[in-house]
């Protein structure tokens, strides 16, 4: 779908999204570092680019926020 979306005055390059993902979906060596944990929030810029991962969902809306981006949830 190559329809354009008006953001109503968003900077698109300042939107990042937010998502959980399963730790079991991670590299073995980050995996390492997260005994005991089932899942994170992941922190994702427009191209996919994961930016962040951290343990709760409203940490990764402080974080966005702290740098000047635009949270927006996705599944």
């Amino acid at each position: 779908m190559d329809t354009k979306f008006d953001f109503g005055g968003i900077d698109a390059e300042k939107i990042v999204y937010i998502r959980q993902v399963e730790t079991s979906t991670l590299p073995q060596e980050i995996r390492q570092q997260l005994e005991g944990i089932d899942s994170m929030y992941a922190v994702h810029d427009a191209d996919g680019e994961r930016l962040a991962l951290v343990k709760e969902r409203s940490l990764a809306f402080m974080l966005a926020r702290q740098n000047e981006l635009t949270p927006f949830s996705v599944h």
